[in-house]
């Protein structure tokens, strides 16, 4: 699949807004915890990758009641769904300027009849765009850091009516901020996610 970005200008994959907030003092604390450690941008990616998927819980599978949608908010709550946890990753890969996207998929409800938006993140090195899924592993879910093939949460089934969005945003979907930012809890979030884009 050809990831298509909404905007020509690279820059716009690197910007600072309220919601990917990386020059929020927890975003540049945390960004400079990571880059610390290892040798390289490569290196640095995947570390915040893994940051986000292992050490903030997905609010579902832990049952928060809490509802993010800030990247600093994430990080100082450690909770979010997939929304929120690519607005993090986001926000720590530009902190350390590298463009990233945000992307989506369609997938079926786990709760229910239907199809719900699924967040990504993609990242651009060497002139390409490699799609990476930090939502968090459990049983049947193993989404892994890679540049040399995707190693996503799930694989949209065509046969089920999923998808993936072709389409990378420099800033979160209106209609994905629109429900975490009018959601009261994620129990109530979970009856308004966007079910298209």
């Amino acid at each position: 699949m050809e990831l298509i970005q909404n905007t020509p200008d690279l820059s716009a994959y690197l910007a600072d807004d309220e919601v990917i907030d990386h020059r929020h003092p927890l975003v540049r604390q945390t960004a400079a915890r990571l880059a610390a450690d290892v040798p390289d941008s490569y290196a640095y990616a995947q570390a915040a990758f893994e940051y986000v998927r292992d050490e903030i819980p997905h609010s579902q599978d832990a049952q928060d009641p809490r509802v993010t949608w800030r990247a600093s908010d994430v990080l100082e709550q450690r909770t979010g769904i997939c929304y929120a946890k690519a607005h993090a990753l986001t926000a720590l890969l530009r902190a350390e300027d590298i463009p990233t996207a945000l992307c989506y998929q369609l997938l079926r409800s786990d709760d229910g009849p239907g199809h719900v938006v699924h967040g990504l993140v993609a990242v651009r090195f060497k002139g390409a765009w490699h799609r990476q899924d930090p939502r968090g592993n459990k049983p049947g879910v193993d989404a892994r850091f890679s540049l040399t093939g995707e190693r996503l949460a799930w694989i949209p089934d065509a046969q089920e009516g999923e998808l993936d969005f072709p389409t990378l945003y420099a800033e979160p979907h209106p209609a994905v901020l629109r429900a975490l930012q009018d959601a009261t809890d994620r129990p109530h979030l979970w009856t308004i996610l966007p079910t298209a884009l």
